[in-house]
């Protein structure tokens, strides 16, 4: 019995969220349903003076899972929020040639014999005996054909596996996991934050004053004030590792702009590189998400607009909405009794749209390591540190694309060639360039399908490939790729275009 009560006594009864946008709304959404009405009081405080960090929002397929522990209908979340679907990433003018390359959702061909489907196609490809690798993913063929179709129950056939993800309005989907928390008792506070307590015995959070005079209290205190830091940074002083060495781009400007009506509604974001920086393009249902990444040592912010505007497709809707950054990782994401979540926590540019992904990354640490009023070190330092790599993993992953480059035409282009990169990422690009080969270290995100597709496509050519593959007969392995290469584009025959999927499932 006494047990019992000393554990009530030392739970976390209290826990206030200090921001929206989709990191505030996505951190109460998670513990309004998974901790429910009785466990804690969770209040989330935000300020409409206070500006979100949301333009039109590219995901990533771990999406998927966060709606669906949320229990959310996904036509309902994508009506609600003028959602498409989303295959890849098409990559324009990233290398010399000028091309384009697809970073698509789901793998290439199918593993034979344990070996990885890539390596019989490298040794078929370097024969000039098979097409490009790209014909052999669902995905990239179905994105290019503007086709969408979600998985169905067909065994082996490769629609029994797409990955997908979805474009939306980011302040939608906030306004959505807001009405989505409230109704599930999270209590939301409409003010400002204007100064921080620390307890003198610990240094822990004791309460925050807000701008009417309210003193509020909390056994754990959860950071979403996004690039601003207020407790993680503001009030704990925690540091900060600046990547700006090998990202070079901190800035951006985004404008929306209406849709042209087209046949095809292609689903897929597209990331346009320019002399210093690229442009995103982010088909929703009711308008295009344009944005410009630029490094403001090259490009103004005036002239930023005018080089996003040039390259619109329809009439601007809304003013320009600048954003700053410096890229790169708190040194704590977790201090005392304070959990920075989203842009608090660290920042790496949205090339591969891994915003969203990340708070809902740290949102599963958290609930993994979810403390007491106690605090053991053990479980901050794991959190950490898992945080830390995490980041690690994807700055080098984007880094990849901009130091694997023939582009020589400007100032920035011959910057990043000469970028100093870790060690860990030198080693990847050397083992594929060697023979093809790829591993996926420590669960990081980017598995060997997403690495495959990145560094083909900016221009890496390995001089060989697995030697087991000269175990299979050259005219067997010639009879597989031609079955896989049939069977793919057969496959996205059957696929209705996404454009007449919505109109039938989930039309805004």
């Amino acid at each position: 019995m006494q047990q019992e009560q000393a554990k009530q006594q030392n739970k976390i009864n209290n826990i206030v969220i200090v921001g929206g946008g989709t990191a505030g709304w996505m951190t109460a959404a998670t513990l309004a349903k998974i901790l429910g009405k009785n466990y804690c009081a969770i209040r989330l405080i935000e300020s409409d003076q206070i500006g979100s960090v949301s333009v039109g929002e590219a995901t990533i397929p771990q999406i998927s899972l966060f709606n669906k522990i949320l229990g959310i209908d996904e036509n309902d979340f994508v009506k609600k929020t003028s959602a498409t679907f989303k295959l890849g990433i098409e990559f324009i003018d990233w290398t010399k040639n000028g091309g384009a390359y697809m970073h698509p959702f789901g793998e290439h061909g199918t593993n034979m014999d344990a070996i990885q489907f890539h390596h019989y196609w490298l040794k078929m490809h370097q024969q000039g005996k098979s097409p490009d690798l790209e014909e052999y993913s669902l995905a990239a063929v179905a994105a290019r054909q503007g086709k969408f179709i979600r998985p169905q129950n067909m065994g082996n056939s490769p629609l029994s596996k797409i990955n997908y993800a979805f474009h939306f309005d980011a302040t939608l989907y906030a306004d959505y996991l807001r009405d989505y928390a409230i109704e599930r008792g999270v209590n939301r506070t409409e003010a400002k934050v204007v100064d921080v307590s620390l307890r003198d015995s610990d240094g822990f959070i004791d309460s925050l004053l807000l701008e009417d005079g309210e003193r509020v209290t909390a056994d754990l205190f959860i950071d979403c004030s996004g690039f601003k830091a207020l407790l993680i940074e503001g009030a704990l002083k925690t540091g900060f590792d600046d990547w700006s060495d090998v990202l070079p781009c901190n800035r951006a400007v985004a404008i929306p702009c209406l849709a042209k009506e087209t046949e095809v509604l292609h689903p897929f974001t597209q990331a346009k590189a320019q002399k210093a920086g690229w442009i995103w393009r982010i088909p929703l249902q009711h308008r295009v998400g344009n944005g410009y990444v630029y490094p403001s040592k090259f490009v103004s912010d005036e002239a930023a607009v005018k080089i996003l505007i040039a390259q619109m497709e329809g009439e601007p809707i809304g003013e320009p909405n600048f954003l700053r950054w410096t890229t790169g990782v708190r040194k704590k994401a977790w201090h005392k009794n304070c959990i920075a979540i989203g842009l608090s926590a660290g920042f790496v540019e949205p090339l591969e749209s891994t915003g969203l992904h990340l708070i809902q990354s740290s949102i599963a640490k958290l609930m993994a390591l979810f403390p007491h009023q106690g605090f053991n070190q053990i479980d901050i330092d794991t959190f950490n540190a898992q945080s830390k790599t995490e980041l690690e993993y994807i700055r080098d992953f984007i880094v990849l694309h901009y130091k694997a480059t023939d582009r020589d035409d400007s100032e920035f282009w011959r910057d990043c060639q000469k970028l100093q990169v870790s060690e860990r990422l030198q080693a990847k690009m050397a083992l594929y360039q060697a023979n093809g080969r790829i591993y996926r270290q420590d669960n990081e995100l980017f598995n060997e399908t997403s690495w495959l597709a990145v560094m083909h496509g900016q221009g890496l050519t390995p001089s060989g490939y697995h030697p087991l593959v000269d175990a299979l007969p050259e005219d067997e392995i010639e009879r597989r790729l031609k079955h896989i290469h049939s069977v793919i584009q057969k496959s996205v025959a059957t696929m209705p275009m996404q454009k007449d999927f919505i109109a039938k499932y989930c039309k805004a």
